[in-house]
This record gives C-alpha cells, structure tokens and sequence, in this order.
C-alpha cells in the first residue's frame, strides 16, 4: 500500500547526507594535495549515490506498482489505505514490516556492495605499490 514511502524516506536522508559529505571532500582536496594512494579510492560520496540510486529506484518501482494495482490515486488522500482507518492501520503494519525490511535489505547490499570495492582498492593500491609489496604481504 504505501511500503515505497519507507524507502523514500530513507533515500531522501541518505541524499542530505551525500551532498554534505560530497561538499566537505571537495574541500579537503581544495586545501590539500592528492596522493598516489587516493586515485585508487573511489570517494565516499559516490559510494552513498550508489545507495540513494538503489534506494530511489526502489521507490519509483514500488510507487510505479502501487499506481497500477489502484493504491495510489491522483486525487487526496492519495493513498486509498488512508481514506478508511481500518485500512490505515493495515497500511501502517505494511510499511512497517515490509517497508523497513525492503530498505534494510538494500542498505545491507550496498553495504556488501562498499565492503568488495574496499576490498579491490586495497588489492589494486597493493599491486601499484610494487610487487615486492605482494609478496611480503603487506
């Protein structure tokens, strides 16, 4: 009924958050120079567009869903769930269940998605510092 409101939500604080860390790393590369080793590390803030894309992706397909099955009209209160209470309360155990479960799955994804492309970026800073570097292990 209204679960895409839940990941909507979440993308919009995840948004302010990107656009404050972008803007604090475009500073940081202002005052200081750029090293060898950051032209592996792909920025934080890119790392969080990745999330907010999965995460308005999902609501721009579940509003999409919603409009086609009838749940979602044109006209207030927009949601058919809230024009009666016991359907509200129906549609505020949905957004509660699915809702926050279908935005921690995407969360813990990209999560898994930022842990490997770490992993690749200190394999791949790794091999620019030399081979001897991968055979001591460092």
């Amino acid at each position: 009924m209204a679960c895409f409101l839940v990941s909507a939500g979440e993308a919009l604080v995840v948004t302010a958050i990107e656009k404050g860390v972008e803007s604090k790393e475009e500073k940081e590369m202002k005052e200081t120079a750029e090293k060898a080793e950051e032209t592996y590390r792909i920025p934080f803030s890119r790392k969080l567009h990745w999330l907010t894309n999965m995460l308005w992706g999902g609501a721009l397909l579940l509003c999409f869903e919603h409009i086609w099955h009838g749940e979602v009209v044109p006209w207030f209160p927009f949601l058919t769930a809230a024009e009666n209470p016991a359907d509200t309360a129906a549609m505020l155990h949905e957004m509660s269940t699915i809702g926050v479960t279908m935005a921690c799955i995407i969360t813990v994804v990209w999560v898994v998605m930022v842990a490997v492309t770490k992993a690749m970026e200190n394999r791949q800073i790794k091999l620019a510092s030399g081979p001897e570097a991968v055979k001591e292990g460092k």
